[in-house]
């Protein structure tokens, strides 16, 4: 009996899956060593950048192979379709489900990057946030977002209705805590806004951060049975503190008195996925100081996000650690877009970079009160950027191309493929998206918080495979580098010609 497109969909789909599981580790070195600081740190990060390149290139390839054959799969008993999928790994893991709000932990099991064993409140009751007030931040009601997040026991957090939280003092959330905003238009505001300090394991998800001041001086609860007096904060719109396993995805992040996510004193194990920036100056630190040591175990994965209208600076500034930033949209600065001090690793793959007007601001790149001499030193990579509007990075690095030559055995999604993974980047039904980069707009909050359906792009959005590269900083790749890719490609052309010969 011939085989159904599903089954033929199923089949090449795990081929794949099985050829790029092996040939990276036929094709890479041994892993150097790591010194390990953090408890939660990674002891190697190349093989963490290469799972996050393996996982965009199989859900890209499945939604082309989907796209092939539109009508067939619509008719089989598969319930993804082009249509939905993007090829983002994250949002194709639950998007396509048309239940999904009747399974919202399956989320947990979506990250990617460092922090993609972040739990959050995977296995644990949900609790449903039916009260926006934060009257008594010592004392709060039962029902509010800071009655929840201070209970000790795992817990997925949703929201009855859409509600503006406006704090009287920053949440200070604990650990194994999801806070889930799909199906509403959740905004958090006013003074302190989020805390994570000495915690694991947090997902933020789907929720507006904006307009958050410092606050403190005030006794604020953290946890059933203790309430504490809280110095003067920042006026972080995010702000991690030794905090680990955490994953912040599709949110909104805006007009913060410093910045809008810092992680610092030893964070790490931290995704930052498919949210939008705008109207700030200093946006991300990543990193205490220089002298902070322990930062030199921070590991951050920074991807598919948008970096939109009014911003300046940070995006990130990181002390210290390993920092991959992969197929990111960077769309305004106005001072540079990757700075960095105390020889952070950073390693840039397929994002776009469009430089401002200004003809003194193109560059992407700032090592911050360093002199060439020191910074030279420093492992900074640009791999399959596109580099637009007169836009260049600055690599640096002895011994670059073997430092990072096992996150590069998958070659990086081409950045022309930018404008369909960060297509939904924010909370969904935000009106912020390729058409009207103007971001969002406060007072007068809008955006309904329901998941509008994705398109797949056009043009030179067609290049799935990610075997061109424009604009880059002409470094050099290490020659096995394209051969799984090209393997890939002819597996799948023999296979699916198979296939559509036998159906015929």
């Amino acid at each position: 009996m011939p085989p159904t497109s599903a089954v033929i969909v199923v089949t090449i789909t795990s081929a794949l899956s099985l050829i790029c599981l092996f040939l990276p580790i036929a094709f890479s070195s041994p892993p150097p060593p790591h010194n390990l600081t953090l408890s939660h740190q990674h002891p190697d990060p190349d093989v963490v950048a290469l799972d996050v390149q393996r996982q965009i290139n199989l859900s890209l390839s499945r939604r082309f192979l989907l796209s092939s054959n539109e009508q067939q799969s619509r008719q089989s008993s598969s319930s993804a379709s082009s249509s939905c999928l993007t090829g983002n790994p994250i949002d194709d893991c639950w998007r396509c489900d048309p239940d999904w709000s009747s399974n919202r932990q399956h989320l947990a099991d979506c990250a990617i990057g460092f922090g993609a064993s972040a739990d959050g409140g995977k296995g644990g009751r949900y609790y449903v946030v039916t009260d926006s007030s934060d009257s008594d931040p010592a004392n709060p009601n039962p029902g509010t977002l800071r009655h929840a997040v201070v209970q000790t026991e795992p817990l997925w957090i949703t929201f009855a209705s859409s509600m503006a939280i406006k704090l009287r003092h920053e949440l200070i959330i604990g650990s194994f805590k999801t806070i889930d905003g799909r199906g509403a238009d959740v905004h958090i505001t006013g003074n302190g806004c989020i805390t994570l300090q000495f915690v694991t394991n947090v997902i933020i998800h789907n929720v507006h951060v904006h307009h958050c001041r410092p606050s403190g001086k005030a006794l604020v609860r953290s946890s059933p049975t203790h309430v504490g007096w809280r110095g003067l904060s920042d006026g972080d719109g995010i702000s991690l503190y030794t905090a680990a396993k955490i994953w912040i995805d599709h949110c909104s992040l805006s007009y913060c008195t410093d910045g809008l996510i810092d992680a610092i004193m030893g964070s790490t194990g931290i995704t930052i996925s498919n949210s939008y920036f705008s109207h700030h100056d200093e946006v991300m630190l990543l990193g205490h100081n220089d002298q902070y040591l322990p930062d030199s175990g921070m590991q951050v994965t920074i991807a598919f996000n948008r970096f939109g209208e009014a911003l300046v600076q940070r995006m990130p500034r990181c002390r210290r650690g390993y920092i991959h930033v992969v197929n990111n949209d960077f769309t305004y600065w106005e001072m540079y877009a990757i700075g960095g001090s105390a020889s952070p690793t950073i390693n840039s793959q397929g994002n776009r970079y469009v430089a401002p007007a200004d003809p003194n601001a193109k560059e992407v790149t700032k090592r911050v009160d360093t002199a060439e001499k020191e910074w030279a030193k420093w492992n900074w990579r640009t791999d399959g950027d596109v580099m637009m509007n007169g836009a260049f990075f600055v690599p640096s690095g002895a011994g670059l191309s073997a430092q990072y030559a096992k996150a590069s055995s998958l070659e990086p999604k081409s950045a022309s493929l930018v404008s369909q993974l960060t297509i939904n980047a924010g909370v969904f039904g935000d009106n912020h998206r390729e058409s009207n980069v103007g971001g969002i707009q406060y007072p007068g909050f809008y955006g309904n918080g329901t998941t509008a359906a994705a398109d797949g792009g056009s043009g030179s959005d067609s290049d799935y495979f990610g075997m061109i590269f424009q604009g880059g900083a002409g470094t050099s790749h290490p020659t096995t580098s394209a051969f799984p890719s090209l393997l890939i490609i002819m597996i799948t052309l023999v296979m699916f010609s198979g296939f559509t010969n036998h159906t015929a």
